[in-house]
């Protein structure tokens, strides 16, 4: 039997899942059967429990390794094996309440700024938000590309943080270079990787680019997925 020896990274948000949605069942099933004897690890900008709840703990445990919170909390068969934390501070926060007076947006909920693991996550509507809300900021958001607004905002007034926009509703705030392309410190060969938020500004983008513009890694494929039925039929034609 040929040992498949690539080692697939996903992103978790719009590329296996709806955005802030739980896995479909019928890819689901298929997932879980095309993992076995694979290496395939998940980098994501949420933390362990948000990930479980949108995949499941089976296909979760299954991975060789989760990276949560953008690389900042790794686990391995569900132990955590290393973590950076991300205090945010009294001026970060200040500024991020007044983003919250400075948006246009009017229709609100809760969890505006959540700490985790290594990194921020902060959102104008709040991540409380039911998901027909969520779909409206969504497409606002892509008009007035507010989120990249305020990332740009944020890497003026702090040189030494990054922030990039995620899902559909949020930025992801951390320490400058603690993003998603920490996974290629740890993967270096033979790597494939799915994800929807690839173009600058994106929480994919740091991987790409890093693929893309270093030799560190020889043998890649990058699949840019516009959701997780496009991350299906890819997994289907190709491997």
């Amino acid at each position: 039997m040929k040992i498949d020896t690539n080692n697939y990274v996903f992103d978790i948000d719009g590329t296996l899942t709806p955005s802030r949605g739980k896995i479909d069942e019928g890819f689901k099933k298929f997932f879980l059967e095309w993992m076995e004897g694979k290496n395939v690890y998940f980098i994501t900008g949420s933390d362990k429990d948000k990930t479980i709840e949108q995949i499941g703990k089976e296909i979760w445990n299954k991975a060789t390794r989760c990276y949560q919170s953008c690389g900042n909390a790794v686990y391995e068969q569900g132990k955590l094996i290393r973590q950076l934390d991300f205090p945010l501070s009294e001026d970060l926060n200040k500024l991020l309440q007044e983003f919250l007076i400075w948006s246009s947006w009017n229709d609100r909920y809760t969890t505006n700024i959540e700490p985790r693991i290594g990194l921020v996550n902060f959102s104008v509507i709040g991540r409380d938000c039911p998901q027909e809300a969520r779909e409206k900021y969504a497409e606002w958001d892509k008009k007035t590309k507010e989120r990249l607004a305020f990332c740009d905002i944020i890497h003026e007034k702090f040189p030494e943080v990054e922030a990039s926009v995620g899902g559909q509703i949020s930025i992801d705030i951390h320490l400058k270079g603690k993003n998603k392309a920490q996974i290629l410190d740890d993967i270096n060969t033979n790597i494939i990787f799915f994800g929807d938020k690839c173009e600058p500004g994106g929480n994919d983008y740091p991987i790409v680019n890093r693929l893309e513009t270093t030799d560190l890694v020889k043998n890649y494929t990058i699949n840019k997925v516009s959701g997780y039925r496009d991350t299906w039929h890819t997994l289907i034609q190709s491997y």
